[in-house]
């Protein structure tokens, strides 16, 4: 299970690699493995504000559907658009080329809420 030591992670199996004042935002390798192969990933549109714990997209693969939900408060800036044709991405590059929406970060102080590495690992070390 890849866990990138210079990302941060939701206990929803979300990570986030901040950059100044924008944070990229995808699915964990852990995600993407129970998810299954992706054939359709849903996601807002540029422009669009969410808060944090607001639903960010959804993730079709053949058996299942699952929602994203926000890690933190921002405006969209840019989505993956490699990922209308190439969704199998997210399962294939979840922490590069598979990465999901870019934001502009409105309360960067709710990255103290966001775990490591070592915790997300630790608390889910058992599934591995």
């Amino acid at each position: 299970m890849d866990i990138p030591q210079e990302l941060l992670y939701t206990p929803n199996h979300e990570w986030v690699r901040v950059d100044g004042s924008r944070a990229a935002i995808g699915l964990t390798d852990y995600a993407q493995m129970e998810i299954g192969m992706i054939v359709f990933a849903e996601l807002p549109e540029e422009g669009e504000e969410l808060q944090a714990g607001d639903l960010l997209g959804t993730m079709e693969s053949v058996t299942a559907e699952a929602d994203v939900f926000m890690p933190l408060s921002g405006t969209i800036v840019a989505i993956n658009r490699e990922l209308i044709k190439n969704s199998h991405y997210i399962n294939r590059f979840p922490y590069g080329s598979g990465w999901l929406v870019q934001i502009e970060m409105h309360k960067p102080e709710e990255l103290e809420a966001l775990w490591s590495a070592e915790k997300y690992a630790d608390v889910f070390e058992e599934r591995f």
